[in-house]
């Protein structure tokens, strides 16, 4: 509005002074005498400026011309489009200035402007490729996904912008939530651009969240041939890809296929753990041990694994305690200072019942970096000690209260898992589950470590055992008078000193119900309740005592 009142501030003020200064040549005095061959004209001051501004204009029109003429003799001479660029470089001049207009306008967020500005563009130029693209993105800067759909469409009719319409309006499925869509139009774009990354990219997830293994790995193919991906990287991606075929096979019952993907699998990568066990776990089904072995054994050295412990026990599953100590020397001897092979060590001697072994090899693991497992492990070791049952439960109180340990955590949302998958069922990540720490606060509990591990087998506390007697005996008499019951004293039950060692148990140990963090200080009977004595009885008591 203020700018508008100026404009036409300035203009009146344009007028009076051309006015002003056409009165003043008007009053002014003298003349110009032109003399040409004979020709003689005398102008006035007005009629000079008259004069001189005709003069520009025919030299401007001359310069026009001379332009004109230049550009015919340059079509005579074979440039077909000389005459038309011509005439059209005024157009293009300010199609131009339109367009820049609107890329600015674009860049700093101003939806609208940017559509305005683009669509006075396409005016003078011409250029749908061009304009309709920023008409689009301004659409969708100000929230009018319906037209931005539609320029979308537009695009696709041009074999130079049918990839960008395709993107886009895979993107607007995207934030849908059509995956079916986005899928399919994530196809075509890929088929248009095979080398485009965020394509790849976008594709990979789709395959991988359908499960569609094979394609997916079709498309880490497509991305190491076009050197978006280094070689090591995709190794390891093709392993987790054949690692989720596999899975995906022992679902549907084919044995002989889930095999070879899971050998498969390791093979590409030996220190992925799911599939070190799954493969160990088919060599195990085909009695070759030699081979699980082995495959448990690589695997290890890479990263030591509850998951590895418990398949490596799975090899010979009706050993001794003793036996099992000895065979697991293959895994054991190669970490020995790791957390999950000292842990290892003592859950294996608490199941052959060497308490002080199990002491030993455990160390200061419950005490300097203390987790649910390490802590139950040594409250399992001061029951088998025969410590007092305070203690034990002391144990299990904090290990209900110290940190989980290594878990399945997924890098890009930190959110916890209690088995490895492909994807992350949280934020959709792909192979971005890592064996770790999990944040500060996370109290979930993977199924794989809880208290006690597949190795060491379940504790049964024994059940009391009732007398049976007859109803007859216990009744009372019909001529007797009924009194009421007197609570007789009973004996805690504690349990045995040594747990009951298990070869392989498949579920873990009972859980404890929580109890305070200073339970060892709490006594373990319920004093009985206090007599209140009115105060005349205590007079009377206290004069008797007095006379005796």
């Amino acid at each position: 509005m203020l700018w508008s009142l100026l404009k036409v501030v300035l203009f009146f003020a344009l007028v009076g002074a051309l006015a002003l200064g056409a009165e003043w040549l008007l009053e002014a005095e003298g003349t110009l005498r032109i003399a040409v061959a004979g020709f003689e004209v005398t102008l006035g001051p007005l009629q000079m400026a008259i004069a001189a501004v005709l003069l520009v204009a025919a030299v401007w029109l001359a310069l026009k011309l001379l332009g004109f003429l230049v550009a015919l003799v340059r079509f005579l001479n074979g440039d077909e489009t000389a005459v038309t660029r011509y005439f059209s470089r005024n157009r293009e001049k300010k199609g131009l200035n339109a367009l820049s207009d609107a890329l600015l306008a674009l860049a700093s967020g101003e939806g609208r402007e940017a559509q305005t500005r683009a669509e006075k563009a396409e005016r003078y130029l011409d250029r749908p490729d061009l304009t309709r693209l920023i008409v689009a993105q301004g659409a969708e800067l100000t929230g009018d996904r319906t037209k931005a759909a539609d320029v979308y469409k537009q695009l696709l009719k041009d074999d130079r912008t049918r990839f960008v319409g395709v993107r886009g309006l895979m993107k607007q499925k995207l934030e849908d939530g059509d995956t079916d869509t986005a899928l399919a139009l994530a196809q075509k774009a890929f088929a248009l651009k095979p080398r485009h990354v965020e394509t790849q990219d976008t594709l990979l997830r789709l395959q991988a969240a359908r499960q569609d293994w094979s394609g997916a790995r079709q498309t880490l193919g497509a991305k190491l041939k076009s050197g978006a991906l280094p070689r090591d990287v995709h190794k390891r991606r093709d392993a987790v890809l054949a690692l989720g075929e596999a899975k995906g096979i022992v679902d549907e019952g084919a044995s002989i296929q889930a095999r070879e993907s899971a050998i498969e699998a390791n093979r590409l990568s030996p220190d992925l753990v799911p599939a070190a066990v799954m493969a160990a776990r088919h060599y195990i089904d085909n009695r070759q041990e030699r081979y699980a072995t082995r495959v448990i054994k690589k695997a290890w050295t890479a990263q030591p694994h509850p998951d590895l412990a418990a398949a490596f026990a799975a090899i010979s599953p009706e050993e001794s305690p003793t036996q099992r100590i000895r065979r697991f020397n293959t895994l054991t001897r190669i970490h020995p200072d790791h957390p999950e092979t000292r842990m290892l060590l003592a859950e294996l001697n608490i199941a052959a019942e060497d308490f002080p072994a199990a002491r030993r090899a455990l160390g200061d693991l419950a005490t300097e970096n203390p987790t649910s497992r390490s802590v139950t492990i040594m409250a399992a070791i001061e029951r088998g000690e025969g410590a007092d049952e305070a203690v034990v439960r002391g144990w299990l109180t904090r290990a209900l209260s110290v940190p989980r340990g290594p878990q399945w955590v997924c890098e890009n949302c930190h959110g916890v898992h209690g088995d490895w998958a492909p994807i992350c069922g949280n934020c959709g990540a792909f192979d971005t589950l890592t064996w770790t720490e999990p944040r500060e606060g996370v109290v979930a509990m993977p199924t794989q470590t809880a208290m006690l591990p597949l190795i060491v087998g379940q504790i049964d506390a024994p059940k009391p055992e009732v007398p049976e007697t007859d109803p007859a005996e216990t009744a009372p008499a019909a001529d007797e008078t009924a009194t009421p019951a007197q609570p007789e004293a009973t004996a805690p039950t504690t349990a045995p000193a040594t747990p009951a060692p298990a070869p392989a148990p498949e579920q873990p140990a009972p859980t404890v119900p929580p109890v305070s963090e200073d339970d060892r200080s709490i006594p373990t009977t319920v004093p009985e309740a206090e007599v209140i004595v009115p105060q005349e009885q205590r007079d009377e008591e206290n004069a008797r005592k007095g006379a005796n």
